[in-house]
């Protein structure tokens, strides 16, 4: 079966073509169907979305309704589709032991008890090839615990995961390439930094052993992947370079990071190196060049757990490295400069590896987003429009430490409900803007005890907007609010600036390449501006650039091990990549 001719098809012959797609629903696909000719199928599989989203609340709850318990009556019995039995045999849930099955039926009857429909999950998982029992017994105690109106959203969502998969199999049509950068970034996660690996958690941090043999790892994959040259520079950003077809011409960089956070994720920063590796590697294996050169960079360092230095990696691109960072120690009192030498790089030769702007045509990213936009629109791709201006502070503000029981309301100096006043307040005035955002992130109590009246609280501010002018108003706002809270309750206050980004507005000409890019994959071109910082907002230094964001599972949760996209989702990055290169060739002279 092709989409050509679903398209031509009469209409009973299209809806028998997509039968079995829904849970006893049919009538989703159906109504999709008035949206002919479509695209692809990304685009068939938005139109369905669109129409049970549009249905409403009581049709959305019969669909619910309509799916089978995991490991239920309907499996034992052999009643359920022909599709569950399927995806349910390629979990394990048709081979479960005794204890098993009692532990998740229970499961069952306490999430139905609550929230009045079943537990759905899209037991093939993000990769298509089926979770574990264990990972599906972790999801079901996980989402027990969630609220009825996002439970309700998040099992639409696994819902629709289900029917993407189906709809491939019906079509004949795999993401190959989404599945073979999802292998390659797994197979990176088997190295983290002790004290992290031993409880199967993914952590690597500038220059450990772990980071190096990532580095190592990412150097053969680019060799194997068909590049031309490939090194580590002086500050262990692993560079491939894909010629051009004449030599001399310029080439556009892209890349992301392979360090991580503490207990982060598989996907962050690395998704943005291995999807132009899969365009490069199909490039290789057809023996095309373009008229201009791709470079991959993996940036060594973006999170900035380890050294206090931000963007150190893209930093040493745009010629921005502060030496002084050189002298910085971690927490075990090694310096920046001593870990480099025992990597076996040269922090002397840093100045030498700075870009020259003349010999490159721009600068573009792929992320996964980190955020719950694209997942709450069910839409896998979204185009950057900018990176937000941000700026960080830590403060303290004092008052005066005394009896919770003898001293009266009116007469306490609590310098605690100062910052919990500030942080409301926070919340109100970001809010007012729509898409500025406001944290205290930190909030703490030094030696505080359960009665006694705060006499001291610490605390951190980040501020964030699309432009750099909106985020001055919201901090001159919040700063005036901490001074008048502070004069108002008799409180003294420090604050330090820690941090201060501009923003880095896409570059038009890019951001509408991938713009393009997306139309023609059939998906709706939802515009965004991404509220963390990322390389590409240091290389907006140097280079014109502009950002790509790929869909997240588990509402988009980011520096965490939930983690995650789908395979289809990465193919639909790489495909869009590739048309980006198209179009990138089609104008180069």
């Amino acid at each position: 079966m092709t989409l050509d001719e679903l398209n031509r098809a009469p209409l009973a012959q299209a809806r028998a073509m997509l039968a079995g797609l829904y849970e006893h629903s049919d009538w989703i696909a159906e109504q999709a169907l008035a949206e002919r000719p479509f695209q692809s199928l990304a685009h068939l599989q938005y139109a369905m979305c669109r129409v049970l989203d549009a249905a409403g609340r009581e049709a959305q709850l019969a669909l619910l309704r309509a799916h089978p318990e995991l490991a239920g009556k309907g499996l034992v019995l052999s009643k359920l589709t022909a599709e569950s039995q399927h995806e349910q045999k390629k979990a394990g849930l048709t081979d479960c032991t005794p204890q098993e099955m009692a532990a998740i039926q229970q499961f069952n009857a306490d999430y139905r008890a609550k929230f009045d429909w079943p537990f759905i999950v899209a037991v093939r998982g993000p990769r298509g090839t089926g979770l574990s029992k264990a990972q599906i017994m972790a999801t079901m105690a996980r989402r027990l615990e969630g609220h009825p109106d996002f439970e309700l959203q998040e099992c639409l969502r696994n819902i629709h995961r289900i029917v993407e998969i189906r709809l491939a199999d019906k079509f004949g049509v795999q993401p190959q390439a989404g599945n073979q950068v999802w292998d390659w970034q797994e197979d990176l996660a088997r190295h983290s930094d002790p004290g992290f690996a031993e409880r199967g958690e993914l952590t690597v941090t500038y220059l450990t052993d772990a980071h190096q043999a990532c580095a190592r790892a990412i150097v053969q994959r680019m060799r194997d992947c068909g590049m031309d040259e490939v090194h580590i520079d002086a500050v262990g950003n692993v560079v491939g370079r894909y010629h051009p077809a004449a030599p001399g011409a310029r080439f556009l960089m892209t890349g992301s990071h392979y360090d991580t956070v503490r207990n982060g994720g598989k996907y962050d920063g690395r998704l943005g190196i291995f999807v132009p590796l899969a365009c490069v590697q199909a490039l290789h294996r057809a023996g095309k060049r373009l008229p201009f050169g791709i470079e991959v960079v993996a940036f060594a360092e973006e999170e900035g757990q380890r050294f206090k230095a931000t963007f150190l990696s893209a930093s040493a691109l745009t010629g921005s490295f502060d030496s002084a960072w050189l002298d910085q120690c971690d927490a075990d009192g090694i310096s920046m400069r001593s870990a480099m030498q025992q990597a076996g790089l040269e922090p002397a030769q840093i100045g030498t590896i700075r870009r020259d702007p003349q010999h490159y045509l721009g600068f573009v990213e792929v992320h996964i987003e980190q955020g719950p936009v694209l997942n709450e629109l069910n839409i896998p791709l979204g185009v950057v429009t900018s990176i937000n201006a941000s700026v960080r502070f830590t403060g303290s503000v004092t008052g005066t430490a005394s009896h919770a029981g003898t001293t009266p309301m009116n007469r306490r100096r609590d310098a605690a409900l100062a910052v919990a006043e500030l942080a409301l307040y926070m919340e109100q005035r970001a809010a007012r803007d729509g898409d500025s955002v406001a944290t205290i992130g930190q909030l703490q109590v030094p030696s505080g005890s359960v009665n006694v009246v705060p006499g001291r609280c610490d605390f951190s501010l980040d501020m964030r907007a699309p432009l750099d002018a909106q985020r001055d108003a919201l901090c001159a706002d919040v700063l005036a609010q901490l001074e008048a809270i502070c004069a108002r309750r008799g409180l003294a206050y420090t604050l330090h600036e820690s941090m201060h980004a501009s923003a880095a507005p896409s570059a038009p000409a890019w951001q509408a390449r991938w713009e393009a890019a997306v139309a023609q994959l059939g998906l709706p071109v939802h515009r965004m501006p991404s509220g963390a910082g990322h390389d590409a907002m240091k290389m907006h230094d140097l280079l014109p650039q502009a950002m790509l964001f790929v869909r997240g599972e588990n509402s988009g949760i980011s520096h965490n091990p939930l983690e995650s996209s789908t395979s289809h989702d990465m193919q639909l990055a790489i495909d869009a990549f590739s048309l980006l290169l198209q179009d990138v060739a089609g104008a180069t002279p």
